[in-house]
């Protein structure tokens, strides 16, 4: 692994940075890739931990729900690619990578393009003091004229909301599903991580109760942020899903409680279900960007609200990439919606330091890695 070994007190003393973007997943990376391509140079990636490290905490058995598929030689982008001209399936030759497969993958491409790292570094605050960025680590402080927030989901595992949730284990936590012990449980949650969880714990012989308060795997709708994926609906078609897992759809929880040994779930209908194991929560993640609302308006829906540039409305130079970007009623929750954010964040950066961007910008519309029409990126249009 290629890693910028600069201390942040001599990253500051060498002067200030045109960005520092900040997380070093499948977004951070991605953007560093864009940034690079758009010809800028003076730029960090920093990371708590280090490159892929999130993908690298997923259960050993959870996968990709979309697939790879190296099409790149008739112009279409592999759905798992960060980058152009890339494929994951023609590297690691995986249709749907596990968590450790594709942490390995973005620590390939951070050597191959030369990315300019620093891990193990926390970043305790950022603030804008005129036109420059304060970038505070445990050690010191980095300077930059841009900050691209790219921290992501699953470090904040979301907790439900309800009386207990704190009794319940986050999937997140779960290391290897197949090392569970017991043969009956309850899972809250059931959208692409809720399924997951029930098709393992099925594939091993447990019986599975499986609650959400919507109905993911009955909704219509061809959007996979709203309705389980193909992969996911192939699932639960699986002889030993169907034989071991139970749905209760448009089922909230109202409580959580344990007591002698037993975990009991009350329904918000007050319908009880009890089991010896420590209930699952699949309720998703809260999101990362809360950390750094303080540069951004906030939605009514607790997102930020982003220009056209997917830069703050209130502050001038802060970005965001990511799992958290919403535009209007669009999510871009996935990494074949949100990559194709990171050539608008790129063309702003490197047009504030006065580099021309017009074959930068038309190499990434060719790939379909630049998104600025929005007027009909709605799933719903494929159907049209």
């Amino acid at each position: 692994m290629t890693q910028d070994t600069t201390t942040p007190s001599e990253a500051k003393n060498e002067g200030i940075y045109d960005a520092i973007i900040i997380g070093a997943g499948a977004a951070g990376v991605g953007v560093a890739i864009a940034l690079t391509h758009a010809g800028v140079e003076n730029y960090l990636l920093v990371d708590r931990d280090h490159v892929g490290s999130s993908f690298e905490s997923w259960p050993a058995e959870t996968r990709f729900i979309t697939p790879s598929f190296p099409s790149n030689s008739i112009g279409m982008l592999d759905l798992n690619s960060i980058a152009i001209g890339v494929s994951p399936a023609y590297s690691m030759r995986v249709e749907h990578p596990t968590g450790q497969e594709y942490a390995k993958h973005l620590q390939s491409l951070a050597e191959f393009f030369e990315l300019p790292i620093m891990e193990n570094t926390n970043i305790t605050s950022i603030e804008k003091e005129g036109e420059k960025f304060l970038l505070k680590t445990e050690n010191s402080t980095l300077v930059a004229k841009n900050v691209v927030w790219a921290g992501g989901e699953y470090q904040y595992p979301s907790q439900g909301g309800f009386i207990g949730s704190d009794l319940c284990l986050h999937n997140s936590l779960v290391e290897k599903y197949g090392d569970l012990p017991g043969d009956d449980y309850l899972i809250i949650g059931g959208y692409e991580s809720g399924i997951d969880a029930a098709y393992h714990l099925a594939k091993k012989g447990k019986k599975v109760k499986v609650f959400d308060a919507n109905c993911p795997w009955g909704d219509e709708s061809s959007d996979p942020s709203i309705s389980l994926s193909t992969f996911s609906y192939e699932r639960i078609l699986d002889p030993m899903f169907e034989e071991n897992v139970e749905l209760f759809g448009e089922t909230k929880i109202y409580s959580v409680t344990h007591k002698d040994g037993v975990y009991e779930i009350t329904t918000e209908e007050g319908e009880k279900y009890r089991t010896k194991e420590r209930p699952l929560l699949a309720t998703g993640f809260s999101g990362g960007h809360k950390f750094v609302s303080h540069l951004f308006e906030e939605r009514p829906d607790g997102f930020l609200s982003l220009t056209e540039q997917d830069e703050s409305t209130i502050t001038s130079g802060m970005y965001l990439c990511g799992p958290s970007l919403r535009h209007d009623g669009h999510i871009f929750c996935f990494i074949f919606k949100y990559r194709q954010r990171f050539g608008i964040v790129a063309e702003a950066i490197a047009s504030s330091s006065d580099i021309p961007t017009e074959e930068f910008v038309a190499a990434y519309k060719s790939w379909g890695m630049y998104l600025d029409d929005l007027s009909c990126c709605g799933q719903e249009c494929l159907t049209c």
